[in-house]
């Protein structure tokens, strides 16, 4: 989630006293087949790259400071091989999902269109680029300000043609790459919203033809900073669309966690009441791109029934790799009995409220893994898994360690601050302890 504002965007966001409405253009699926003609889990996954190793990603919120982390980790990624199944492959070939929010989408989404050709040009593409100063000027455009559409939509069109170059849902799944789960909330009902055609079969639509722009741009919406991104709930709509939230309700009924996530996606069944979606920034419902992971097999009654689900089979070693871009900017707050400011507060309550729904979320996927694990194992096929926590608050040289926990969330950074996130996301998973326990075991 992208806390630092930059103040010439934050000036035009409050100054704007005008109605602003969001496009929507997401087209109905009145006449597709749900969940067979677009970007599915079931489609993508159930082709998964080897039967042997299955590797899931996780991208954190956090600006450009979360996007120049996570390309340091799939770039130390790409760079370590493995022998599987007699061939000497990257890692980063036999990733099969990449689920991210905030500033993570802006890199998943690049390497889900691009693939190894990120590691020629996505630095100059977005990581060195003031995105900041340019989406700011675009809001001093006057053409803007005779707009009916509001600061969202400014910042799509910027995305989608200096970035993402037009691509839509179907370019992802015409690549052949991993599944690119971006995620962000819906502030109508509180739960987090993924772009997968599962979700927006649960409007009546078509992802295929949706821009990659558009849903990253939900993904980082901050709100009052950015305007929501709109979804049309379309009416007419298959009758096998809400089959498995439906179907899905036995098995959340023990956990109120579940309950509510179910609550909130069955809420897209009221078409008269929630006509349009308006979706903001992922980090407010998951901040770390795990909870999208835990909440699709647990819905699906766990990990054996999701699998079945996707046609898909257990491999033998389970690796999920946790990229998280948050820190804790040193305060000088308690030096003084002098009340904290405004903003030393706002930032204080949200890093208080930020780490602790961190922590619990790490605590419940540790947990998970153990059990995915030993309810997939049998005596004579024992699944592994390994949970890899990528965290800044990790880095060994105290120096360093300082440097990056104040380096800013906002959409612009120096040289020197992505260099030494690239720097740090690379020397990160290369010294985890879990990694190279991945790395050991599975070494013939």
């Amino acid at each position: 989630m992208i806390r630092t504002i930059g103040i010439g965007l934050l000036v035009q966001a409050v100054l704007s006293g005008c109605v602003s409405y969001g496009s929507v253009n997401n087209l109905s699926n009145v006449n597709t087949k749900p969940s067979t003609s677009s970007y599915s889990i079931r489609d993508i996954v159930g082709n998964k790259r080897s039967d042997d190793v299955a590797i899931v990603l996780s991208f954190s919120g956090g600006g450009m400071r979360a996007a120049a982390l996570a390309y340091g980790v799939m770039d130390e990624l790409h760079n370590t091989r493995m022998r599987i199944k007699g061939k000497s492959k990257s890692l980063l070939d036999e990733v099969d999902i990449i689920s991210s929010v905030s500033g993570g989408s802006f890199t998943a989404a690049y390497f889900g269109l691009y693939g190894d050709k990120m590691f020629t040009d996505y630095e100059n593409v977005f990581l060195r680029r003031d995105v900041e100063s340019e989406l700011i000027y675009g809001l001093f455009n006057p053409t803007f300000w005779f707009s009916k559409y509001g600061r969202t939509d400014m910042a799509i069109n910027f995305y989608d043609e200096n970035i993402f170059k037009g691509a839509t849902f179907s370019d992802f799944k015409s690549k052949g790459g991993p599944l690119i789960m971006i995620n962000a909330s819906d502030l109508g009902s509180g739960v987090r919203f993924s772009f997968l055609q599962e979700y927006f079969n649960l409007l009546c639509s078509d992802l295929s033809s949706f821009p990659v722009s558009r849903a990253v741009a939900a993904s980082s919406a901050v709100p009052i900073l950015f305007n929501p991104v709109v979804l049309e709930n379309h009416s007419e709509c298959n009758t096998d669309a809400y089959q498995w939230p439906n179907k899905a309700q036995e098995h959340v009924n023990k956990s109120p966690q579940l309950k509510q996530v179910m609550e909130g996606l069955q809420s897209y069944q009221k078409k008269d009441k929630r006509k349009y979606i308006h979706l903001v920034d992922g980090g407010i419902t998951d901040n770390l791109g795990l909870r999208a992971i835990y909440e699709i097999i647990e819905i699906s009654g766990g990990v054996k029934p999701f699998l079945k689900s996707i046609n898909n089979k257990p491999g033998k070693r389970f690796v999920l790799i946790s990229v998280n871009a948050s820190a804790v900017a040193e305060s000088d707050m308690d030096a003084s009995a002098k009340v904290p400011t405004l903003e030393q507060t706002v930032n204080a309550v949200s890093d208080i409220q930020l780490q602790r729904y961190n922590a619990s979320t790490y605590e419940e996927m540790q947990d998970s893994l153990k059990r995915w694990s030993s309810e997939l194992s049998t005596p004579s096929f024992r699944v592994k898994s390994y949970f890899v926590q990528i965290d800044l608050k990790n880095i060994a040289k105290r120096e360093k360690y300082h440097f990056l926990q104040q380096i800013p969330t906002n959409l612009s950074l120096e040289n020197k601050q992505v260099d030494s996130l690239i720097s740090a996301g690379r020397e990160l998973l290369r010294n985890n302890t879990e990694f190279k326990r991945f790395i050991k075991e599975n070494t013939r």
